[in-house]
């Protein structure tokens, strides 16, 4: 099998079972692997994505490591470009969904890996977490591919996660930590209103006394933005 696996990996570098005949084979695909996965997700190349990501899988000790190597690394480029004017929302969207094909790919391996850590001990009724986390993507904003990412990567660190979904109003957030007890809360957004969103978040989030760390996270946010918009209006902490 480990045999097979590697044979389809070299197959898929190649640039895939239909084009394993074609001569010349475009410059990238020669690239190491964790420079491919970037130059993938970069590009909005799915492909090979798979191919790349198992043959990356298997030089870590870990498959969480691809996914907090190789694939954070290519998307903070690409969140570079989009902030810099070089890429554009249509292109974020399509390296978006090349992480979430690549994270789906890896996410049985880490449910196994999971399993294995409690092979032959007792589960408890009520696991020990590293603390509770609410995650949404705020009112009028259907996105959540980087918010579902981040909660695959937080889960993999031991938080519990709670994934609201999309379009979720603030007054739902708030009742939402209140009730889990959260220890962070996490708002998402890719389109442009929902900066003001994030902004009016923070403003009720303060008038209702939530007082744990606000993570804020999206294509249209910036250091700046986050600085000297929401931050100035969350007060408690």
């Amino acid at each position: 099998m480990a045999e097979k696996a590697r044979e389809e990996i070299e197959i898929m570098k190649a640039g895939g079972h239909s084009m394993v005949k074609k001569k010349a084979v475009d410059a990238w695909r020669a690239l190491e692997v964790e420079e491919r996965l970037k130059h993938a997700l970069i590009k909005g190349i799915v492909e090979f994505i798979e191919a790349d990501t198992e043959e990356c899988r298997l030089t870590k000790t870990r498959p969480l490591h691809v996914i907090e190597g190789p694939l954070m690394d290519g998307m903070a480029i690409v969140g570079d470009y989009f902030g810099s004017g070089k890429m554009f929302l249509p292109q974020v969207i399509m390296s978006a969904r090349v992480m979430k094909r690549a994270v789906n790919y890896l996410t049985p391996f880490m449910e196994a890996e999971k399993a294995a850590a409690n092979g032959g001990e007792a589960v408890s009724s009520e696991p020990s977490y590293n603390g509770t986390i609410v995650l949404a993507t705020v009112k009028g904003d259907v996105h959540d591919i980087g918010k579902n990412i981040v909660g695959v990567v937080l889960g993999c660190n031991n938080y519990r996660c709670i994934d609201m979904g999309v379009m979720v109003s603030c007054a739902d957030i708030i009742e939402c930590c209140r009730r889990e007890k959260a220890d962070i809360v996490g708002l998402s957004g890719l389109i442009t209103p929902s900066l003001d969103e994030m902004v009016f978040n923070a403003k009720e989030f303060t008038k209702n006394g939530i007082n744990i760390p606000l993570l804020i996270g999206g294509a249209t946010t910036s250091k700046m933005h986050t600085a000297v918009k929401i931050e100035a209006n969350y007060k408690n902490n």
